[in-house]
């Protein structure tokens, strides 16, 4: 085998490379001549991952142990060191890819800038291995493999502190290696002959076909010279795809009958011919294979539950397909992954998924589909048919948290963005990653609600009751009503009703209050400070000017207040005592009706009555805040009851007798009227 001698034991898990196998061990233990960079790359299927696997057994001291080290080549194997960070990024964003190494490193950065910059400053090696690019994204025509490469992976080659050893698809390498300076990084083409090792392929095959190692016993595999020579011919003919050879073998094995082990015909060169020589060895049509496959080709990383494979199968082909799935295992089983599920809480029970075997038979069979946007239509058309009753609360997992992923690629994403109850219900992380692949201006005002508030859904990753909260009031801020009305009707029991929202910029503080009337009961009201130029605002004081202590009162300018009028000491409508000389020169104030969304004009603030402190001790709830969250209570019993959190810090806040809750950010204010119910997160 290339580059290896018959005095050492090969790698048990990668069974050679030991070219590939030297340079990487050279860039571990950071060799004079060794590049800080080093790529791996090569055609999907030519073993990238399987190398990246072995060397990292070879990192992990806790598998160094179980690996024959003083029988292998000592030039392939790294000096005994702290495993490197490895954030791995399947199925993950380049955002998640990198707080993963932020937390290995236990970094303090609240922002991607900050990471790299702190990694840049550290004492310690930062040494980070990333492998299956090509699989990272929970969306995959989002194009994350290229976010990652170009938001992550550039800035830490660039850092002359980092020594990156990354595994990428040939495009991705050749990018990523274009920005660095000439010696930096190192490329290894595991297709090219200074890499490629054909006799690995031979090795892999005849180890495969061996009943000692799991094969059944069959003329061909329990003869040895038989084995021997089909498993020769086997890797002779994969050229550099160990997946062709996995592909040759588990379809030998699996369908024997009248398979001729000296014709080298039945014997694939490619993945596209491992499927039609099996299709035909079985008496079928490759194109019917190929039509099974190609939901699994379209689907999103986790692929789908066996239930719904007949289903958009016969989508894609616009025919029915159950029959072939029905009996369709001996046909698709060498090229499928099934996997045990467990599913969701509410669902109870397990789920069989299946996923094709490696992502290159999906490449494979998308590049043979006349036309794949028209196929992802189908499917999504046929996915949506699949809602019991459109509640999506009752949807397929599946459905719910990928659909978005499917229309992405139809072309239809914009249309679906539609129906608050996806976007209650669907996984916000893949959800989100679909949205933000469309041009902002293609979106619907539905749609850029919820990516305004994507941030906070997937950060706190909470339950869909809790996303409703969430989606409920930024729906009432952005000016749509209906859609907060539909979340109402999901069926959950929100923690409050948003009763309006102000889109006013500057509030510095807020307090609720009461009108007197001349007749009837009083009017309550919420007060918000504001800068003097706000159009309807209303100078206070005698020289047109207010301020706001750090308890809550507003005064005037003279310094004077009325104790029956605006203000109060009981803490809850508290400003923060740095905001205190902010507001000075913040000389109006906006009156607004506290539980209808009716800005009230012409109001002397002189008038408003706060409430008292006996009425506040008296009240059932209570609040307390912190920077970007506020917490109200159960007076009686101490449990929170409804808990705000927010992406931009609170500027003032201030809770009614009765309930009702007035907050301000600099985006402006809003008031919610608290229903004493379950604990729940919001904003």
């Amino acid at each position: 085998m290339s580059g290896s001698t018959e005095d050492y034991a090969p790698h048990p898990h990668i069974g050679g490379r030991t070219a590939a196998l030297r340079a990487v061990a050279a860039w571990r233990r950071a060799a004079p001549d060794a590049p800080r960079v080093v790529v791996v790359t090569g055609d999907s299927g030519s073993g990238r991952s399987r190398l990246l696997t072995g060397f990292l057994m070879l990192c992990e001291p806790e598998f160094r142990k179980q690996l024959p080290l003083d029988a292998m080549d000592p030039s392939t194997v790294p000096p005994e060191l702290p495993a490197p960070a490895v954030p791995a990024p399947d199925g993950l964003t380049a955002a998640q890819a990198l707080w993963l190494l932020a937390d290995h490193y236990e970094l303090d950065a609240t922002s991607t800038q900050g990471v790299f910059a702190e990694l840049a400053a550290l004492d310690e090696p930062v040494t980070v291995v990333v492998p299956d690019v090509d699989r990272a994204g929970p969306v995959r025509a989002a194009g994350e493999p290229a976010r990652l490469v170009r938001e992550v992976l550039a800035p830490l080659a660039a850092t002359g502190t980092v020594r990156l050893l990354a595994e990428l698809p040939r495009p991705l390498a050749v990018e990523l290696a274009t920005g660095l300076a000439p010696g930096t990084v190192q490329i290894i083409d595991l297709d090219e002959p200074e890499w490629a090792d054909p006799a690995v392929l031979v090795l892999h095959a005849q180890a495969a076909l061996n009943p000692e190692f799991g094969a059944p016993e069959l003329p061909f595999t329990v003869d040895p010279a038989a084995r021997l020579a089909l498993g020769a011919a086997i890797g002779r003919r994969a050229g550099t795809s160990p997946l062709v050879v996995q592909l040759a073998v588990q379809g030998v094995l699996m369908a024997p009958e009248g398979f001729d082990p000296a014709d080298e015909g039945w014997l694939p060169t490619s993945v596209g011919e491992a499927l039609d020589l099996h299709a035909r060895r079985v008496g079928a049509d490759p194109q019917t294979l190929r039509l099974m496959l190609a939901p699994l080709a379209l689907a999103e990383t986790e692929g789908i539950p066996v239930s719904l494979w007949g289903r958009l199968a016969s989508a894609v082909a616009e025919q029915d397909m159950s029959q072939a799935i029905a009996g369709g295992m001996l046909l698709a089983g060498p090229f499928v992954q099934p996997e045990e599920q467990r599913a969701e809480e509410e669902q109870g029970g397990g789920r069989m998924l299946l996923r094709l075997l490696h992502p290159a038979i999906g490449d494979e069979i998308r590049a043979g589909l006349p036309n794949v946007r028209a196929a992802q239509t189908r499917i999504a058309m046929a996915l949506l048919e699949a809602v019991p009753g459109q509640d999506w609360s009752r949807a397929d997992p599946y459905v719910r948290n990928h659909i978005a992923g499917h229309t992405l690629e139809a072309g239809l994403l914009p249309q679906l963005l539609t129906d608050p109850g996806l976007f209650v219900h669907a996984d916000p992380v893949s959800l989100r990653a679909a949205i933000e692949a469309v041009p902002v201006e293609a979106l619907g005002a539905p749609a850029r609600t919820y990516l305004r508030t994507a941030p906070l859904l997937t950060r706190t990753q909470v339950p869909p009751a809790l996303r409703a909260a969430l989606l409920e009031t930024a729906f009432v801020e952005d000016g749509l009503p209906e859609y907060a009305d539909a979340v109402h009707r999901l069926g959950f029991e929100l923690p409050w009703r948003t009763l309006w929202s102000l889109p006013v910029a500057g509030v510095s503080a807020v307090t609720v209050g009461s009108l007197p009337r001349p007749e009837g009961p009083t009017t309550p009201v919420a007060v918000l400070v504001v800068p003097a130029d706000t159009p309807g605002a209303r100078p206070v004081g005698g020289m047109g000017e207010i301020e706001m202590s750090a308890t809550g009162e507003i005064s005037g300018a003279d310094g004077t207040g009325d104790s029956d009028g605006v203000g109060g000491s009981d803490g809850v409508g508290e400003a923060d005592e740095t905001d205190e000389t902010a507001n000075r020169g913040r000389s109006a104030v906006l009156v607004h009706d506290l539980v209808r969304p009716h800005p009230l004009a012409d109001i002397d603030p002189g008038q408003i009555l706060r409430p008292s402190e006996d009425e506040r001790a008296a009240a059932p709830l209570g609040l307390s805040r912190g920077a970007d969250y506020l917490r109200v209570w159960d007076r009686a019993s101490g449990e929170v009851v409804a808990a705000l959190i927010s992406d931009t810090p609170f500027t003032a806040a201030d809770l009614s007798p009765d309930g009702v809750l007035v907050v301000a950010t600099e985006r402006g204010a809003k008031a919610l009227h608290i229903r004493p119910a379950a604990a729940t997160i919001a904003s």
